[in-house]
């Protein structure tokens, strides 16, 4: 009963100033949901928090961000913050958005490494052992005659791999993210996604942020997610067409072009030209879509007449999430139909 009653009494003590002795009650607050809840539960509780009971002020202090839960919501949080966020606190920030940055990364950079190498490198084999590079399935096409039945599994007299002495940029992928505020979760998966693409030689990739001003993340960052992350300002306009003509000046080779448009397509600038710049793009032979979210969250909301003017002209409008982004790379550097493959992955959305 004590430690309930503690916890009750915390989010009073939270909503005052920022400030004096509230903050180490706070502190002692959000290491108890940590104790006593899920980190799911965690996640919801701290951010009601947050947004709902004054404490964004505490977030200011060390000792009281250190003891909040890493999620994507803290990150969003800090990134909307962050031209607040006092010197005395900024590592601490940072500390945060890494650990989330490595925890998302660690999950999507082997599926996106294997996939970018296995489209780009399908009939190219090496020597050089690489058990991200393996190619299944021609190794399991060669090895069926050493199927046995004693063991009931296929023991490889040779494994093949994909030759990962590519030639540099052999794909060009720009990345053109929306920053308004809705986008959160999208444009963090976004930043970590570029990021690897980014890093991997046999790609050249550009990294754009907007809203109505644009931002090139990939010439002021790096490849450093957490830097990006930094870089972008949540909230704003929107002017979509604007930040579409900056990248097309970066499209030398169309037909070895993917151009990612992420946003849901809230256009505040001039959506009859953004539409013929994308149309423009397709016809020059550039692989363009429009990903309305990139988030493990249900249904976006969307301008469903803008994606309808956009899929007309044969660009595919659609969600993914996170997890299968790799398939959606693989399968655009593949060369499949970007319709077909944007009903594909819509059915796995479903699916999962």
């Amino acid at each position: 009963m004590t430690n309930q009653r503690r916890m009750r009494r915390a989010p009073r003590a939270g909503g005052a100033s920022g400030a004096g002795p509230s903050a180490p009650q706070v502190a002692r607050w959000l290491a108890d949901i940590r104790t006593y809840f899920t980190t799911d539960i965690v996640a919801v509780i701290q951010a009601d928090a947050i947004e709902r009971k004054g404490l964004k002020q505490l977030l200011f202090e060390p000792e009281i961000l250190k003891t909040v839960q890493p999620n994507m919501e803290m990150v969003a949080t800090l990134m909307a913050l962050k031209g607040k966020i006092p010197e005395r606190t900024k590592n601490t920030a940072r500390e945060i958005v890494r650990a989330v940055v490595d925890e998302i990364k660690k999950r999507l950079e082997s599926d996106i490494r294997r996939a970018v190498t296995g489209a780009l490198n399908k009939r190219r084999h090496s020597p050089l052992p690489s058990a991200v590079s393996i190619d299944w399935k021609h190794t399991i096409q060669k090895n069926l005659k050493n199927y046995s039945c004693q063991y009931n599994r296929i023991i490889p007299e040779r494994v093949f791999f994909f030759d990962r002495a590519q030639k540099l940029n052999n794909w060009q992928v720009i990345l053109d993210m929306d920053q308004s505020g809705s986008m959160a979760d999208s444009i963090i998966y976004g930043s970590i996604a570029g990021s690897i693409l980014a890093s991997m030689p046999a790609i050249s990739t550009r990294i754009v942020a907007f809203d109505t001003e644009v931002v090139d993340l990939s010439e002021q960052y790096g490849n450093d997610p957490v830097d990006m992350l930094f870089g972008i300002q949540l909230g704003g306009g929107t002017d979509i067409n604007k930040s579409v003509a900056y990248c097309q000046q970066f499209i030398t080779q169309p037909a070895k072009t993917l151009f990612i448009l992420l946003t849901d397509l809230y256009e505040g600038g001039n959506s009859a030209a953004l539409v013929r710049r994308m149309e423009e793009m397709q016809a020059a032979g550039v692989k363009a879509l429009c990903l309305l979210a990139l988030s493990d969250k249900g249904a976006p909301s969307y301008d469903e007449g803008l994606a309808r003017r956009l899929a007309k002209a044969g660009i595919p409008c659609f969600a993914c999430t996170p997890n299968l982004l790799p398939e959606l790379l693989e399968g655009v550097l593949k060369g499949m139909d970007l319709q077909a493959l944007a009903q594909r992955i819509g059915a796995r959305k479903k699916e999962g």
